[in-house]
């Protein structure tokens, strides 16, 4: 790039007919009172330079009303620039922006001239800039419009939840005000200003840290054994190099490297095994291999997406909620932001995902019917009917009624109920709840994608117990009685409950330990080409 080497000026008024943009910007809305703007500076931009740099530049009509709001609202004020050159905010605002960049692999919004424009301003001393009044003015406002794009996908995210089967409400936010803060506080406390969730700022560390592990020339990028199994006790030369990993990984505290599988180093494993959601027993076999193996560039990516969907996601608010994550196969309750317990569950399996979506949860069915869908009734139900005409009496089941050629059937409350003792129901036209099961045996298991769609939940009795525990009538032995009887009883709540059905392969939990899952809806690898299409600049 050729430097421009000119001889800054700005005058205490640039463009200073402060009144002229008034017609234009009347319906918009004043976040701040002019008063609060007036220590910050006396420059000001005429409207007319606003609406010629909106034409030139074909700025989208949503951007372009954005700037012209957050003009308006602070009298035509500059926002980037005062009397002494560049405003301190300009520099939080890029020093935001290039880091952004850098540690998440996206300049799909990267502009190279105000790139450049910006990084020589804000390293050169002032007496070496030559703009012209134009030429600041255009800055000033390129800067302003950089930032609603910057903001949209930095605190929304890339990408729209619902193209990638998050049947969630697109988060907005107020990107006028949330700009007006950044301007009025000079950037200050960032860590409250930006509308990020908790999970997204801890991903953030975890992404650099994966960034140095890149860097780091003794990271062995696989690792293989002539031994198909390493267990407490054995010695081998792999060993020292597994030990490295983990140490680097953060499962194992610094030690000395030997070549021997000790209670330390077990401990370890089982740390690297639990960060993971595999069976915990401390012994190193294929499954821990192909772990340890998974490349960074992969590793990163899958934070990055899982970083992404964080972006979508609402404020926790204070109430009761529930998460239930697919790929860890667990289910979260939360008290705003702490969480109050946590439960397995089982989730559909491959042919019938569990659909991701938020709703909220407003009825608890004791000893409930199960009315079994038409594709179940018609794949198997029907089927099994043909080959054994007492399969309905076997199995507690009842013919309601026919639709569609098809018998209505449901099975009746009791001990072998496929909905097991109490079903939870948030209603949404997806047919999806939580429910008891008399499957026991399935929680068992590390991989628990069983189910034809519904969510089965190894607590249910802790659930409904805490759900209703402002219900007098519905103590311990309420409940229990409840869910024995036989005969169905539905209960409402007084508040429902925000329920999120949720998809995250990778999170940091409640102890601070990155967590990594299967992804097993192939959601992640649907994700990749959209969100790395554009890698560097």
């Amino acid at each position: 790039m050729n430097k421009i080497f000119i001889t800054f000026f700005i005058p205490i008024a640039i463009f200073s007919c402060r009144n002229s943009g008034a017609n234009s910007a009347e319906t918009t809305e004043t976040f701040l009172s002019q008063d609060s703007y007036a220590a910050l500076t006396n420059l000001t931009l005429d409207s007319t330079i606003i609406e010629k740099f909106i034409g030139e530049q074909k700025i989208d009509k949503v951007v372009a009303e954005k700037i012209r709001s957050f003009y308006n609202s602070r009298n035509y004020q500059y926002a980037w620039f005062n009397e002494d050159g560049v405003a301190e905010q300009a520099h939080v605002f890029w020093d935001l922006h290039n880091q952004y960049i850098n540690y998440s692999q996206d300049s799909s919004f990267f502009d190279k001239q105000l790139h450049h424009q910006m990084d020589f301003i804000l390293s050169e001393e002032e007496s070496d800039w030559n703009l012209s009044e134009n030429e600041i003015a255009n800055l000033e406002l390129e800067m302003t419009a950089h930032f609603f794009d910057f903001a949209k996908t930095r605190y929304t995210g890339k990408l729209n939840p619902n193209d990638v089967q998050w049947n969630i409400p697109v988060r907005k936010i107020d990107a006028v005000g949330l700009l007006d803060s950044l301007v009025s506080t000079k950037g200050e406390n960032l860590e409250e200003w930006e509308p990020l969730h908790k999970q997204y700022r801890l991903m953030k560390k975890q992404v650099l840290r994966y960034h140095e592990l890149e860097k780091n020339k003794n990271w062995k990028s696989e690792i293989s054994s002539d031994k198909k199994v390493l267990r407490k006790g054995d010695t081998a030369v792999v060993i020292t190099e597994i030990k490295k990993k983990l140490e680097a990984l953060g499962d194992l505290q610094p030690e000395t490297h030997s070549e021997v599988f000790d209670s330390q180093f077990e401990q370890a494993v089982i740390h690297f095994q639990k960060r993971h959601g595999v069976n915990q027993d401390g012994v190193i076999g294929p499954v821990f291999f192909k772990l340890i193996n998974v490349p960074l560039e992969e590793r990163i990516q899958q934070l990055l997406i899982n970083m992404e969907r964080m972006r979508w996601l609402p404020e926790p608010g204070e109430g009761t909620r529930i998460v239930a994550n697919i790929p860890s196969f667990t289910m979260h309750v939360y008290e705003g932001e702490k969480e109050i317990f946590t439960t397995d569950i089982v989730v559909g399996k491959a042919g019938t995902r569990t659909v991701i979506f938020n709703d909220k949860l407003e009825y608890v069915v004791f000893s409930p019917y199960w009315n079994i869908p038409r594709s179940i009734t018609r794949n198997e139900i029907v089927p099994a009917m043909n080959r054994d005409p007492n399969y309905l009496s076997k199995n507690n089941m009842e013919i309601t009624g026919r639709s569609n050629g098809l018998p209505v059937i449901r099975q009746k409350p009791g001990p072998n109920n496929s909905l097991g003792k109490v079903k939870f129901i948030f209603p949404n036209r997806y047919s999806i709840y939580f429910h008891d099961t008399p499957a026991k045996s399935l929680f068992e298991r590390d991989q628990r994608a069983f189910s034809h769609g519904c969510i089965r939940v190894k607590e249910p009795h802790k659930l409904a117990s805490y759900l209703l525990q402002n219900f007098p009538s519905w103590n311990d032995s309420g409940i229990r009685g409840a869910m024995n009887s036989g005969s169905e009883k539905w209960v409402k709540l007084d508040n429902p409950v925000p329920v999120l059905i949720s998809y995250f392969t990778a999170w940091v939990d409640e102890d601070g330990k990155l967590n990594f899952r299967n992804d097993i809806y192939g959601h992640d690898k649907k994700m990749i080409s959209q969100l790395f299409s554009h890698t560097s600049h």
